[in-house]
């Protein structure tokens, strides 16, 4: 039994990983203050569990699903992009309340509070991932290509310009770069991969609702990238491992029947959160310096 949650934990470890990667790129790499992380992944989870569900193989219906978090992005990145700071974070609040209400009352579709049950398990080929062990096998092999994709992507020249924008958009756009398309073509990768993990936890969970896409989603990865160091996806990943297992070791600590543990985990993850902001703002592993000659 206790080998079973160990692999359990590791395949809600590799979720959140690629979840805490996708925000870093937004967050982390480009400064882009965004608090509605949790509707795409969201969007991503429910596209492919309803075209799973209506025959889809899981291969196309997670690459469309990736597209649909990616196509609302670029929807709602064309008014509020121009934003910066406090209204971008209010604006992009706004989004996740918006979506998460859309999850709830399109009952026709999502089957709203009563959540969508009896999710197919992903396959590939035939191969059928209805365990956790093989669910683990795909969870790393997709986190390791988004680890990856977004390691690329930050030591490249886009990259370079992304951490300019970060650090002072006003000098980039004098150097003739266009911020504008540089952040939206962040927003919708970054969103892209949240939808990537939110097929993911579809079908390991294998039933969704509302409530799996609240807004303290969001905040809890947004502590882990910020504790990981702002812009470095190792750290992000690390920090993800050591926050899921306590996230959920929390539930099996023999805790007074008056204490309830999810909210003693919004209470020590915020004050967290606020520690983190004022003492370690690079995080606790900071991101990696390159110098190019």
């Amino acid at each position: 039994m206790e080998l079973a949650l160990v692999v359990h934990l590791l395949v809600v470890i590799t979720i959140y990983g690629i979840l805490a990667i996708s925000l870093n790129l937004v967050v982390g790499a480009t400064g882009l203050f965004n608090l509605g992380h949790a509707a795409f992944y969201g969007i991503g989870a429910y596209t492919s569990a309803l075209l799973v569900k209506a025959g889809v193989p899981w291969l196309l219906a997670v690459l469309a699903s990736m597209a649909m978090a990616g196509f609302v992005a670029f929807i709602i990145g064309i008014p509020t992009l121009r934003l910066v700071g406090d209204y971008l974070a209010v604006v992009t609040m706004g989004l996740g309340e918006i979506t998460r209400a859309v999850f709830k009352n399109w009952i026709s579709l999502t089957r709203g509070p009563m959540g969508l049950p009896g999710i197919p398990h992903a396959s590939i080929l035939g191969i059928e991932f209805d365990t956790a062990d093989k669910y683990l096998i795909l969870g790393i092999i997709c986190l390791l290509i988004t680890f990856v994709v977004a390691e690329r992507i930050l030591y490249s020249p886009f990259g370079r310009v992304l951490k300019g924008i970060r650090e002072d958009e006003a000098a980039v756009q004098a150097l003739g770069k266009n911020t504008y398309r540089y952040k939206m073509a962040v927003l919708v990768v970054g969103s892209a991969m949240a939808g990537l993990a939110g097929s993911l936890f579809a079908h390991y969970i294998t039933f969704i609702d509302p409530s799996s896409f609240v807004m303290w989603l969001t905040f809890f990865i947004f502590l882990i990238i910020v504790l990981g160091g702002l812009g470095n996806n190792l750290g992000a990943v690390v920090v993800t491992v050591v926050f899921v297992a306590l996230r959920e070791g929390l539930r099996f600590v023999g805790l007074p029947l008056w204490l309830n543990p999810a909210a003693l985990q919004q209470l020590i993850f915020g004050i967290l959160l606020i520690i983190a902001t004022i003492f370690v703002p690079r995080g606790l592993i900071p991101e990696r310096k390159v110098v190019y000659e």
